[in-house]
């Protein structure tokens, strides 16, 4: 990777979104990379749509722009598909990564996505309910990352997400969220 690696996520207030681009970018850190990881905000509350922005290269990052053209976009609250242009500054080659029980060829129709641009799709909130006992769908999307884009293994994030959050909070949180991480990359399904 000697250019950047552009991400965009798209999600409201309180799921997280800012959290799991901060927390997947020190993951990424670990490997080397340079890293990335800020959010845009409107209005700051509960609910609120919000955009976060992560870029990752193998070289000093000095651009400090929010991302026009990324290279993948999640979207972590599907509410957002419509509301927003989820889908703004695509590339040819882009790859979208969204929270629905949707399949990915409804997706590619209703996000009217081009041949050469992947759609991946997996229950983020539905896991992050099973496994934490919240709807906090950011772990999740972040195991579903990893699996559309193949920057570090699985097993490399769970050990760096375990690292990260051991001392910060109690066994049953890391375990919850190791899991939703691992079921995010287990479910998430493309339709190429």
């Amino acid at each position: 990777m000697s250019n950047y690696l552009e991400v965009r996520w798209h999600g409201r207030g309180g799921q997280g979104t800012v959290t799991g681009a901060k927390t997947l970018a020190e993951a990424i850190l670990s490997k080397g990379k340079h890293i990335q990881a800020f959010p845009e905000y409107g209005p700051e509350r509960r609910g609120a749509p919000v955009r976060v922005f992560n870029r990752f290269s193998d070289n000093p990052i000095r651009m400090h722009t929010p991302v026009k053209t990324p290279h993948i976009v999640l979207v972590v609250d599907p509410t957002l598909i419509g509301a927003t242009n989820v889908t703004e500054g695509l590339r040819e080659d882009s790859i979208v990564i969204v929270n629905t029980t949707d399949t990915p060829a409804q997706l590619r129709k209703t996000l009217n996505l081009g041949p050469k641009q992947k759609v991946f799709t997996l229950p983020a909130t539905k896991i992050s309910i099973d496994a934490i006992g919240r709807a906090l769908p950011n772990a999740p999307m972040m195991g579903g990352f990893v699996k559309a884009v193949p920057i570090m293994s699985i097993d490399d994030l769970l050990v760096e997400i375990r690292a990260s959050f051991e001392g910060k909070f109690p066994e049953k949180i890391i375990e919850g969220n190791l899991s939703a991480i691992r079921r995010g990359y287990e479910e998430a399904i493309s339709d190429v």
